[in-house]
C-alpha cells in the first residue's frame, strides 16, 4: 500500500482542473484572486458524505460572507453526482476525479483501517486555499459530522 505526501499550510496548493456535476471543466485557477475551500469526500449519496455536503451547503452564507468558496471532490462519476446535487440542492459544485490524481496529489488518498481490516481508500480531508493558492489550512481525517462547525472555529467565522 502507498501513502501519499500530507501537504501543508505554506505550500501551493496543486492544481487541477476536473468536471463538475454539469460536465464542465473547473480549475482551481478559476478560483485565483478568492479564498477557496477544498473538500474531499468518498461517495456521494453515502450518509456520512450527505451529512457533510449539507453541512457545508447549510453554512454557505457565513463562508460566503467571509470570502470563501467551497468545492468538494470525490472519485464519483459526473452523472451521480448530478443526482446528488440535485437531491441535496448544493449550490457549490461537485467535480469528478475518477482516477484519483488530485486526491493523491493533496494527500487525501492512503491508507484506512475498519475493523482490523486494512484497505487504501479516500482519506476525508479539507484544504484552505487562499487568493494567492496557498494552502493556509490542511486537514486530514476529518469526520464528516461537526466538520463545518470546526473548520468555522478555525477560521473565525
Amino acid at each position: 500500500m502507498s501513502e501519499f505526501s500530507k501537504l501543508e499550510a505554506g505550500q501551493n496548493a496543486p492544481a487541477f482542473e476536473l468536471l463538475n456535476q454539469s460536465d464542465a471543466k473547473v480549475s482551481l485557477e478559476s478560483y485565483l484572486g478568492k479564498k477557496v475551500i477544498v473538500y474531499f469526500y468518498p461517495a456521494a449519496s453515502t450518509p456520512g458524505c450527505t451529512k457533510e455536503a449539507c453541512d457545508f451547503n447549510d453554512n454557505l452564507n457565513p463562508l460566503k460572507e467571509a470570502g470563501y468558496s467551497v468545492v468538494g471532490i470525490s472519485p464519483d462519476a459526473t452523472k451521480k453526482l448530478l443526482k446528488f446535487h440535485v437531491d441535496q440542492s448544493l449550490n457549490f459544485d461537485l467535480l469528478s476525479d475518477p482516477e484519483l490524481e488530485i486526491h493523491k496529489a493533496y494527500g487525501a488518498y492512503g491508507k484506512k483501517s475498519m475493523y482490523g481490516r486494512e484497505y487504501e481508500g479516500v482519506l476525508r480531508s479539507t484544504f484552505v486555499v487562499d487568493e494567492t493558492g496557498k494552502i493556509t489550512l490542511a486537514l486530514y481525517n476529518v469526520k464528516a459530522t461537526g466538520h463545518v462547525t470546526m473548520l468555522r472555529k478555525q477560521l473565525g467565522i
